[in-house]
């Protein structure tokens, strides 16, 4: 599909171009949507008014409490607790980190690296999801579907090696409890957006 190798391009270019937005370190809060993408430029889920709580040319973290999310077809639904939400510039996974009265349940998408315009922070989804329990079980997910759009949206050979070699990464981040698999750092981020909420807005 000459559509795919199209939107694929023109993102990518967007990534080096739009990246200049966040090169400077912010801890700043600052509300924006995050908008998901198939590999066919199809819209795939949009989570509006989330807050950025850091930002730099490398990670972004974002903290998403009870808000409105749109599917691709419309269907829209609220998210039921609050996340802490970990998005790379050179990583093809992100992680939410969801906050549960019996831990911290970790569900990480196989996805594109982000970038952020005035529209908000968009990636590209690709299928496969890892999901981590508290009791520490992982789940390797959507395995069909990844293997289904392989050949249905036409991913290039780059692509897939791209996948499966940033699988592996995530699963040596689980493995070595690196960041944000430490609930300590997750508990960390969501008290400071609770400390930043309870602010005068002339101070934020």
């Amino acid at each position: 599909m000459a559509v795919n190798a199209f939107f694929i391009k023109i993102f990518f270019i967007f990534t080096s171009f739009f990246a200049i937005i966040i090169l400077e370190r912010s801890e700043e809060m600052e509300k924006l949507d995050i908008i998901s993408f198939k590999h066919d430029g199809e819209l795939h889920r949009v989570w509006k008014n989330v807050y950025k709580v850091f930002g730099s040319d490398d990670l972004v973290v974002i903290v998403n409490d009870k808000v409105d999310v749109i599917d691709g077809d419309g269907h829209k639904w609220k998210t039921k607790e609050p996340a802490i939400c970990y998005f790379f510039r050179h990583y093809w996974f992100n992680i939410i980190c969801m906050i549960r009265d019996d831990g911290i349940y970790y569900y990480c998408n196989l996805s594109s690296p982000f970038i952020i315009d005035q529209e908000g922070l968009k990636y590209i989804d690709y299928d496969l999801d890892v999901k981590l329990y508290p009791d520490g079980e992982v789940l390797i997910l959507d395995r069909d579907e990844y293997d289904f759009n392989i050949k249905d949206m036409n991913y290039s050979e780059e692509i897939v090696e791209i996948i499966r070699s940033n699988l592996n990464i995530l699963l040596d981040f689980i493995k070595e409890k690196q960041e944000p698999f430490a609930a300590e750092v997750v508990y960390k981020w969501y008290d400071y957006f609770l400390t930043e909420s309870k602010k005068p807005e002339e101070n934020k």
